[in-house]
């Protein structure tokens, strides 16, 4: 009875005032001011393979050649050279010479019609099928398309071939005005895609891996050199030494081009690779 009696009496603790009760609180960890509610996380967009480095799955024999869907531009092109160059292979001797003639990129022609030949002379492989530009053309612009786009590779490798064309006809033009060389090689016989192609090659290389990139052109530029000291066709030679130097020279803009192709969210990663 005493027991109850006792805690009958305890008195009551009254509340405390509204600012002590805000003074303990503050005493309380991590509750002092408003609590930030966590930034949402912002997802990372995925990372492309490195365009030097593709990927092994990637490194499939089959795309060193053209297709359709792949690389439509050099399979294109392709078609219409392998056509000629069967077209070649069974026409008459004198309607050929007469095609090649007017194909030709010598400088009678580019004096009266430039645009036409510098197209048309594009369109035949010297040598055929069979030509080591040939293959070259084929593996080359098949690597230059998939790494900055068709209508781009196209344009390198009309580059060289205009350019070579021009620095090795314009000379032989002046020779001629000035009485060094006679008036037969005005109408000299230069036709062929083996321009494009050096050029093509130089500018590839600047797009490939250090350890790859200087053996390439060091093998391109002995193999071009040793035709120019065999001294069969040097105007032509020359040529190929020219057209590989423009491709070189494109190196800044032919990877300005690539970086924007892979950096592109409408190209597929495993075109580009």
């Amino acid at each position: 009875m005493e027991r109850t009696a006792r805690a009958a009496s305890t008195p009551t603790p009254e509340p405390l005032p509204a600012g002590d009760v805000a003074a303990l609180l503050d005493g309380v960890p991590r509750q002092r001011g408003p609590v930030a509610a966590p930034a949402p996380a912002i997802p990372r967009p995925a990372l492309r393979p490195y365009p030097w480095r593709p990927a092994a799955r990637h490194l499939l024999p089959w795309r060193l050649l053209p297709t359709p869907t792949g690389t439509p531009v050099t399979f294109a092109y392709t078609a219409v050279l392998a056509l000629t160059s069967l077209f070649a292979s069974y026409a008459s001797p004198g309607l050929l010479n007469t095609l090649y003639q007017d194909s030709s990129t010598d400088v009678a022609h580019l004096l009266r019609t430039p645009v036409f030949v510098l197209l048309a002379s594009a369109l035949w492989i010297a040598g055929g099928l069979l030509s080591p530009f040939a293959l070259a053309f084929v593996l080359v612009l098949t690597a230059l398309e998939r790494r900055i786009g068709g209508a781009r590779a196209i344009l390198v490798f009309l580059t060289g071939h205009v350019l070579a064309t021009l620095a090795t006809e314009v000379p032989v033009g002046l020779a001629v005005l000035v009485g060094h060389l006679p008036d037969t090689s005005l109408h000299r016989l230069d036709y062929g895609i083996s321009f494009g192609v050096a050029a093509s090659i130089g500018a590839l290389s600047g797009l490939l891996a250090p350890w790859l990139r200087w053996p390439l052109l060091a093998l391109v530029g002995y193999s071009l050199v040793t035709d120019l000291v065999a001294f069969q066709d040097p105007m032509t030679n020359w040529g190929h030494l020219i057209a590989l130097a423009v491709g070189t020279a494109l190196w800044p803009v032919v990877r300005r081009w690539r970086r924007e192709r892979v950096q592109d969210p409408a190209v597929p990663v495993a075109v580009v690779a």
